[in-house]
């Protein structure tokens, strides 16, 4: 099991219209206290508030399901290929 430590951070965002994902690397520990580090995405919509504060929710409307399939799959490209590129002893 891998815990969370300090060093988390974005690593890439993608965006289409209000609604966004984003490729976090994260730092962990294993059990046996080895280091270890992997990819998570968060998903999120932005939108104005009453207000006309922005704020952010993990909610979308029906409208907003196409945008978050098109970042969620810029995400997952952009992190298989990275993936890819380690194999093959590329550069990120």
């Amino acid at each position: 099991m891998t815990q969370n430590v300090q060093g988390n951070f974005p690593e890439k965002k993608f965006r289409a219209g209000a609604v966004s994902a984003t490729v976090w690397n994260n730092k962990g520990q294993r059990a046996n206290g080895e280091e270890s580090e992997y990819k998570t995405i968060s998903i999120e919509r932005s939108y104005t508030d009453k207000n006309g504060k922005w704020q952010s929710t993990n909610s979308f409307r029906i409208a907003d399901l196409p945008r978050a399939q098109v970042v969620l799959q810029k995400a997952y490209e952009h992190v298989v290929l990275q993936e890819q590129d380690l194999f093959k002893g590329g550069a990120n």
